[in-house]
């Protein structure tokens, strides 16, 4: 990676787009911060850089996300299959075809928002399911080593619950805090930063306290109905953006 002016000002602004979707909706849209990235370094680069860029903004949100907004029981029933998730994907991270991961990841999700869609965009609330969260976060898992696209499996299980808005981005958050210090290891042994990438990673610490703050501000604004809204939007932005990666992977 060429260390420019221009490299490190787009880097910047990714990491802090990304920090602000944390600071809005607890995590899960990392991946909507990632094509900014892509402009200068290339995905397993940018993977490298994130991960331990990931820990940090994670503890920083933990100043406004604290235990009293995290649903234990949802937890309990996620982080094991989000582990093991995370462990799969890094033993499988060499032979999966992460175009196809990409492109099955996005059907399935913008099949989700369209039946949501189809019921008339309200929030119905269904009951905590053990199976579904197991599997959710095993999805999560594996996806997020892949491709840093954890959230859609996520959303799907938890938006349908009807948490409350704080809840939910406080679960969310507590989530990918748990599974970013799990594949930071294995993301820094697939991949090891070296020269520019240090130097790049740390202008970029200073975007995490910034971004964060200023997408709590938004939280704080947002009623619930336009927090799940924003919420529905974005998945279909990681899933259109998941599509156009598997898609164009093949094409090229």
């Amino acid at each position: 990676m060429e260390l420019t002016v221009s490299t490190v000002l787009i880097a910047f602004a990714g990491v802090f787009l990304i920090c602000f979707m944390k600071g809005a909706f607890g995590g899960g849209f990392s991946i909507v911060g990632i094509p900014l990235l892509s402009l200068v370094m290339d995905p397993v680069t940018a993977g490298g850089l994130l991960a331990p860029l990931f820990i940090a903004m994670d503890l920083f949100a933990l100043r406004y996300w604290k235990p009293s907004t995290w649903s234990k029981p949802d937890l309990a029933l996620l982080l094991p299959g989000l582990l093991i998730g995370i462990g799969c994907g890094y033993l499988l991270f060499r032979v999966l075809d992460h175009r196809a991961v990409a492109i099955v990841m996005a059907v399935v999700t913008l099949v989700f928002v369209g039946m949501w869609f189809a019921a008339g965009s309200g929030v119905t609330i269904r009951e905590r399911s053990s199976p579904k969260a197991v599997a959710a976060g095993l999805a999560s898992g594996v996806t997020t080593m892949v491709a840093h696209s954890g959230g859609p499996p996520l959303a799907m299980y938890l938006l349908p619950l009807g948490l409350s808005k704080e809840v939910y981005a406080g679960t969310t958050s507590l989530f990918f805090t748990v599974g970013n210090a799990t594949k930071a290891v294995p993301w820094l042994l697939l991949v090891r930063p070296a020269g520019n990438v240090w130097i790049v990673m740390a202008a970029c610490l200073l975007a995490i306290p910034g971004g964060v703050w200023l997408g709590w501000r938004l939280h704080g604004k947002l009623d619930q109905k336009q927090i799940f809204r924003a919420c529905y939007a974005l998945l279909v932005v990681t899933a259109v953006k998941l599509l156009w990666d598997g898609v164009s992977g093949y094409l090229a």
